[in-house]
């Protein structure tokens, strides 16, 4: 049985009705979701990175509802409002309304934080199931030693009157682990928000790693090298640091070793 792809309907003038500021987003966000794929931190069509649009309009960029990460674009991003109106829907799929949901409660509530990036990687939503979360027993973890909140498990994310209970669980943190649920990092920019979700995959990936050797007893850094470490990490925190560009800078390079498509 033969179907006509989405992506053969998406306007080639997306780049001409938008303004450069705009443009430069929407391909910083379409490699965001390309190096996600690249990294295998996708789940199917489902999960959501979104973008504010730069100006005065509450608008923001987010995927298209059934379109996998590596076919994600800079075109074929969908610009939606803080009130869920479809600004514009290049492929016509519309969007998740529970990525929806999460993503307008951090872009209306948050003004500061200009890109939301949100997981249900399997180490991921392993430690959001934990009691104690995300444990300081590597480099990677204690990075963001008191900087995570934790919002718990309401269903499904469906319900509008959820976004204040989950812009109250962030408060004026960054990272948030939903319980039972998945990973979520915001930032200044596409580039901060990617530096941290990537930190805290691979914290998650150690915790669950150590947690398998069984009875072994875990190591915990004393008190003040914790607080050492947060020292030393708030250029991460802030994200307007050299080191977050020099980060994108690399990350960049190796997606285009093999993929160009998503600047299109």
């Amino acid at each position: 049985m033969s179907s006509v792809s989405p992506l053969s309907s998406v306007s080639k003038n997306v780049r001409q009705r938008v303004t450069p500021e705009e443009w430069d987003v929407r391909v910083k966000l379409a490699a965001a979701y390309r190096l996600a794929a690249l990294f295998k931190w996708t789940d199917h069509i489902y999960t959501h990175f979104s973008a504010r649009v730069p100006g005065p309009e509450e608008h923001f960029l987010i995927n298209a509802f059934g379109l996998l990460f590596d076919e994600i674009t800079a075109s074929n991003l969908v610009k939606v409002d803080v009130d869920g109106t479809l600004v514009d829907d290049p492929t016509g799929l519309g969007i998740n309304h529970a990525g929806y949901v999460i993503h307008s409660a951090i872009h209306g509530a948050r003004p500061d934080l200009q890109a939301v990036l949100h997981t249900h990687t399997r180490d991921g939503i392993a430690v959001s199931a934990q009691q104690d979360g995300l444990l300081p027993i590597s480099q990677h973890s204690i990075a963001f030693s008191g900087r995570v909140a934790y919002h718990g498990y309401e269903g499904i994310a469906l319900d509008l009157d959820e976004r204040e209970r989950l812009v109250a669980d962030l408060g004026d943190k960054s990272v948030l682990i939903l319980r039972n649920h998945g990973l979520l990092t915001a930032g200044i920019s596409v580039e901060h928000a990617f530096q941290q979700l990537q930190g805290l995959e691979r914290a998650c990936n150690i915790q669950i790693a150590a947690q398998a050797a069984g009875n072994a007893e875990l190591v915990f850094p004393p008190a003040d090298v914790v607080a050492k470490v947060e020292t030393q990490a708030e250029g991460l925190k802030r994200g307007d640091g050299p080191g977050v560009a020099r980060h994108w800078n690399a990350l960049i390079r190796q997606l285009e070793r093999t993929d160009l498509d998503y600047k299109n």
